[in-house]
């Protein structure tokens, strides 16, 4: 038996009553759970597995690799979105498509699990920046699966990137190329040096995040941090086209 805090990430129907639910857990990473009789109207979890709660749950860990059983989900914290805002919306349904694709079962990362309820509670938060708060999270997460671009200096000639603009993302490689560097393939990858600024400091964990952001440099970095994930992810995220059809 295992006692954790999770957030629902993903569910799928498992036979007429039951549920597989997939948790990102502080304790243990991401989790498949069976749990049966998730589907009845009155079943044992009341009503406590809606995708991106936050819960306490137990369950059987089951060690010759088959399928664990969740045996109770007590709720924390359900996400309202009371703003009625898709983008926010949205912005969770993306969270928990990165949870799940770019990380395996029972690898356990504190760090990415606390950002994860940071950004849920910066998308519940009117006052704050929603494509602010998915950036934010999408940094946290490259940072934890070690996967996090060079924004330090250029890939080729190891220029700061303090100096001189501007500079274009190397998805394949990660990193920075500076002008001298660049060649025209690399036209529609440019950023300025206000976003790179940005990217720099708010990779770094416990960043504090700014309060306003010019839109211009909100897209730049955007434009880096999904590509980012995309080329990690193998494939673009699902909901990214509709993130990116309402920031439009």
């Amino acid at each position: 038996m295992e006692k954790t805090e999770a957030i629902i990430i993903r569910q799928v129907d498992f036979s007429e009553t039951s549920r597989v639910v997939t948790f990102y857990t502080h304790e243990f990473g991401k989790v498949p759970l069976l749990a049966k009789g998730a589907k009845r109207l009155k079943g044992p979890f009341e009503s406590g597995l809606d995708l991106l709660s936050v819960c306490d749950i137990v369950f059987i860990r089951k060690s010759s690799g088959s399928l664990g059983i969740l045996t109770e989900s007590r709720l924390k914290k359900r996400f309202q979105n009371t703003h009625q805002e898709l983008i926010r919306l949205y912005g969770g349904y993306y969270l928990a498509e990165l949870l799940d694709g770019l990380n395996e079962e029972f690898d356990p990362h504190p760090g990415l699990y606390k950002a994860a309820l940071q950004a849920l509670v910066r998308l519940d938060d009117e006052a704050s920046l929603p494509r602010l708060a998915i950036i934010l999270f999408e940094l946290a997460l490259l940072r934890e699966i070690g996967h996090l671009p060079n924004f330090e200096t250029c890939l080729k000639c190891e220029r700061s990137t303090q100096e001189g603009a501007p500079f274009a993302y190397w998805v394949s490689q990660g990193g920075l190329l500076c002008r001298r560097c660049q060649t025209r393939d690399y036209e529609n990858n440019r950023i300025g040096l206000e976003a790179v600024r940005w990217l720099r400091q708010l990779s770094e964990p416990e960043a504090i995040e700014p309060e306003r952001l010019d839109e211009k440099v909100l897209r730049e970095m955007n434009n880096v941090t999904t590509s980012a994930v995309s080329y990690d992810l193998g494939r673009r995220p699902k909901t990214l086209r509709y993130l990116q059809t309402l920031s439009r």
